[in-house]
C-alpha cells in the first residue's frame, strides 16, 4: 500500500528538481515513474545519446530515498527516426497513413521499428539495468491507446501471411475454416489474401477475427521483445505495463505472461463521461466520483492478467482534458480512489501527473501540483491517505510488507475472454449488445450483492471458487469443458455461451456448442433486441424485463423464468445453470442473489452508491454517492472512518477473531 507519482524532469529546469522531490517526500510519495515519452530528449539525432540529465534526474531521485520505475520511450518515436523507416507508420482502416506529431505513431508489426526498439531498450538496460534507484521497469505506454492496435499498413498485410500460414499450413485449411465457399472467397495462395479493410460490404467474420487475434500477437511479440532485453540487464527488477480502461483489442492476458506486474491507469470521470454504458442518470448521480465499479471491474481484470499483483500506474488527480466534459472530482475522491485501488489488492497506486504540464496535448490535465509548484486539491488527499496507511498498520500490529500481503482474492468468480469480446465485437447482431458492457453489469450486479470477485481467464483454476460466472464464453474448447466439467460451484452460462467455434462458425449441433454435454438445452433461435425493446419475464426467481439478446430454448430443464409466451429464459438445476437473455439491473441481481445462496455465498443487500470489498480480515466500505450512506460490516470493529459514510467516503474495517477464517 504505497504511493507514487508520474514525473517528467525533462519538462523542467534541473533548479526545480530538489524542491519537487522534497516535496514528494513530505506528501508521502515513494515511487516515481518517469521517462516513458523522452525518446527525443534521449536521442535528439539518430546515434547521438545524451544520457547526463537522466543520470542527474535519478541522482536526484534516488539521494531523496525515491524509488523509480523506469519507462522504455519506444510509444514516442522521435521525428529523425520516422523519417529513416516511414514504413513503421501504422495506416487507419481507410488506409490513411497516422503520422508524426503527437504519439503511438507505430504499428507493432514494423519489423524496422522493432530494430530500433531493440536498440534503444538494450542501451537503456545496459546503462540503467543495475542502477540502485530503479526497482522497476515500464516498457512503452498504453498499448493501443487511440486505437492503434488495428493497423492496416504494408508491413501488417506482411505479418498476417505469415501469421495465417503459420496457423492454417494449407490455404485450403484455411478455406475452409473461414467459409470462403460463400460469395466465391476463395483464395488459391496465401500471397492472394488482402486485409479485411476496404470491402464493399462487411468483410468475411472469420477473416476478421484472425486479423485481430494477429494484431493482438503482434503486441504480444512486441512487449515480449522489450522484456527479453530487460530480463537480461535488470536482473530483480519488476516488469510492468500499464493498461487501460474498457480497452479491449489485445489479449492482455497473453502480454501479461512476459511481465510481473500489471497495471492499468484509472480515470474514473473521463471513462463515466465518454462510455455509452452509462445512463444519463448514472452520469448525473457520479458525476464527480466516477461509477461505483469502474475502478473495482478494472481492478480485478487486470489483477487475473498480472500473476495476482497489481498496481495503478495512472491514478486521475483532478479534471483531465481529454474527456467530452471534464469535471472537478468530488472533494475526497481521489482518497476513495486510492483505497478502493488497495482494497483489490494493488501494491502502489500512482497519480497522475506531478506538476501540470503548462504547455503542449496535456495542458488542461491536472497534477498533484498546479503549473506554479503550489499542491492542488489532490496532493492533499494523497498526503491522508498515507497518513491513514501508517495508522493503519499501527492499529493492526503489521508491518506494510504484512499489510500488503493481505489475501486479494474473492470467492466468486467471472470469465473475461478477450477472444469472445472480439468475436461478439465483428458480429454483435444487435446494436444495443456489446460483450464487454454485458460483462461489466453483471459484475456490477454481484458487487451490488455485497461480493467480492475475482475476473479470470478460461485458462484459470476454478477450484477456489463457490460461483462461477460465464458472461457469454462464445468458444467452449476442449479444456474449458473439462474444467467446468470438474467445477464442484455453482455455475452460470450467459447468452451466446457455446455459440461459435474457434473458426467462428455456428457449431453443427447449435448453441451452446460442448455446453450440451453439461445442460440438456439447444439455443433454436436467437432474438437479438433494440434498446427500446424490453419484454417482461417472470417466475419463481422474480420478475422484471430482459433486454439486447433473448434466445429460444429447446429443454426440459426445471425453468426458473419465462417470457410473455411461456418460454424458457433462465433454466438449471443442482449447480448449473443457464440465462438464455441479458437481463434488467434489478432481476439480474434478484437472480445472482439465488445462485449464491445455492453456493453458500452470503450476499447483502447495499444502499445506493456504495460498495464493499473484503481483503483478508480487512473490510473496505466505500461512498460514491451524492448522500450520506450508513453502512456497518457484521462481526466488524471499525479502524478508520465510521459507519456513517460522507459522499465520497471511506470506512475501513477488521473482523472481529471469531469471523476470521
Amino acid at each position: 500500500m504505497k504511493l507514487g507519482v508520474c514525473y517528467y524532469p525533462e519538462h523542467w529546469p534541473k533548479s526545480r528538481w530538489q524542491a519537487d522531490v522534497e516535496a514528494m517526500v513530505e506528501i508521502g510519495i515513494e515511487y516515481v515513474r518517469i521517462g516513458e515519452f523522452s525518446w527525443s530528449r534521449l536521442e535528439r539525432v539518430d546515434g547521438e545519446l545524451s544520457w547526463d540529465w537522466l543520470d542527474d534526474a535519478l541522482a536526484v531521485l534516488h539521494n531523496a530515498g525515491l524509488k523509480v520505475i523506469l519507462g522504455t520511450p519506444t510509444a514516442t518515436p522521435p521525428k529523425w527516426l520516422v523519417d529513416k523507416h516511414p514504413s513503421m507508420l501504422a495506416y487507419d482502416e481507410a488506409g490513411q497513413v497516422r503520422g508524426f506529431g503527437s504519439r503511438r505513431h507505430y504499428s507493432f508489426a514494423s519489423l524496422e521499428y522493432r530494430q530500433e526498439c531493440q536498440r534503444i531498450v538494450t542501451l537503456m538496460g545496459q546503462r540503467y539495468g543495475q542502477h540502485p534507484a530503479i526497482v522497476a521497469w515500464q516498457t512503452d505506454n498504453e498499448y493501443g491507446c487511440h486505437d492503434t492496435i488495428l493497423s492496416y499498413g504494408e508491413v501488417d498485410l506482411i505479418a498476417f501471411k505469415v501469421w495465417l500460414k503459420e496457423k492454417y499450413k494449407t490455404i485450403d485449411d484455411l478455406n475452409l475454416a473461414w467459409g470462403n465457399i460463400f460469395w466465391s472467397m476463395e483464395y488459391n495462395t496465401f500471397d492472394d489474401i488482402e486485409l479485411p479493410n476496404l470491402t464493399v460490404t462487411e468483410a468475411n467474420p472469420s477473416h476478421r477475427l484472425d486479423f485481430q487475434r494477429c494484431c493482438s500477437d503482434q503486441v504480444v511479440a512486441y512487449n515480449k521483445l522489450q522484456a527479453d532485453i530487460l530480463r537480461e540487464y535488470a536482473v530483480g527488477r519488476d516488469l510492468v505495463h500499464n493498461y487501460m480502461g474498457f480497452f479491449t483489442a489485445f489479449d492482455h492476458h497473453k502480454v501479461g505472461q512476459d511481465l510481473d506486474v500489471a497495471s492499468w491507469d484509472t480515470y474514473p470521470l473521463g471513462f463515466l463521461d465518454q462510455e455509452a454504458i452509462y445512463t444519463d442518470q448514472e452520469k448525473h448521480d457520479y458525476l464527480r466520483t466516477g461509477h461505483p465499479d469502474f475502478g473495482g471491474f478494472h481492478h480485478d481484470l487486470y489483477r487475473g492478467c498480472g500473476k495476482g499483483r497489481l498496481w495503478i500506474m495512472e491514478q486521475q488527480p483532478g479534471p483531465v482534458n481529454w474527456a467530452p466534459h471534464n469535471p472537478s472530482p468530488a472533494d475526497g475522491a481521489v482518497r476513495l480512489w486510492t483505497w478502493e485501488a488497495f482494497s483489490h489488492g494493488a501494491e502502489l497506486v500512482s497519480y497522475f501527473r506531478w506538476r501540470q504540464a503548462p504547455f503542449a496535448q496535456e495542458q488542461m490535465h491536472s497534477g498533484l501540483l498546479r503549473p506554479d509548484g503550489s499542491k492542488a486539491e489532490a496532493a492533499f488527499d494523497a498526503k491522508k491517505v498515507s497518513e491513514e496507511v501508517a495508522d493503519l498498520v499501527q492499529k493492526l500490529g503489521l508491518d506494510r510488507d504484512e499489510l500488503n500481503a493481505l489475501p486479494s482474492a474473492g470467492n466468486v468468480a467471472l470469465m473475461f475472454d478477450y477472444d469472445a469480446c472480439w468475436a461478439l465485437d465483428i458480429q454483435p447482431q444487435s446494436k444495443a449488445y456489446q460483450y464487454l458492457f454485458w460483462c461489466y453489469r453483471l459484475y456490477e450486479a454481484l458487487r451490488e450483492l455485497g461480493l467480492s470477485i475475482d475476473i479470470i481467464s478460461p485458462k484459470s483454476d476454478l477450484s477456489p471458487y463457490k460461483m462461477l460466472v460465464l458472461p457469454a464464453q462464445v468458444v467452449i474448447d476442449d479444456d474449458l469443458l473439462k474444467a467446468l466439467n470438474s467445477f464442484d460451484g455453482v455455475l452460470l452460462a450467459g447468452p451466446r455461451s457455446g455459440s461459435k467455434t474457434a473458426d467462428y462458425q455456428i457449431p453443427e449441433n447449435l448453441a451452446p456448442g460442448k455446453l450440451q454435454q453439461l445442460m440438456a438445452l439447444k439455443v433454436e433461435r436467437v432474438d437479438a433486441l433494440p434498446e427500446h425493446t424490453q419484454p417482461n419475464v417472470n417466475g419463481v426467481w422474480g420478475q422484471g424485463k430482459l433486454k439486447h439478446w433473448h434466445e429460444q430454448l429447446a429443454t426440459h430443464l426445471p425453468c426458473l423464468l419465462q417470457d410473455e409466451k411461456g418460454m424458457p429464459v433462465l433454466v438449471g438445476e443442482g449447480k448449473r445453470f443457464y440465462l438464455g437473455a441479458c437481463l434488467e439491473a434489478d432481476l439480474l441481481k434478484m437472480c445472482l442473489e439465488k445462485l449464491a445462496g445455492i453456493a453458500e455465498v452470503p450476499t447483502y443487500y447495499l444502499p445506493k452508491g456504495v460498495r464493499v470489498r473484503t481483503r483478508g480480515k480487512l473490510i473496505f466500505v466505500f461512498n460514491y454517492g451524492q448522500s450520506t450512506a450508513h453502512y456497518a460490516p457484521l462481526d466488524a470493529d471499525c479502524v478508520i472512518g465510521k459507519n456513517c459514510i460522507e459522499p465520497a467516503g471511506v470506512s475501513i474495517w477488521v473482523k472481529s477473531k471469531k469471523t476470521i477464517k
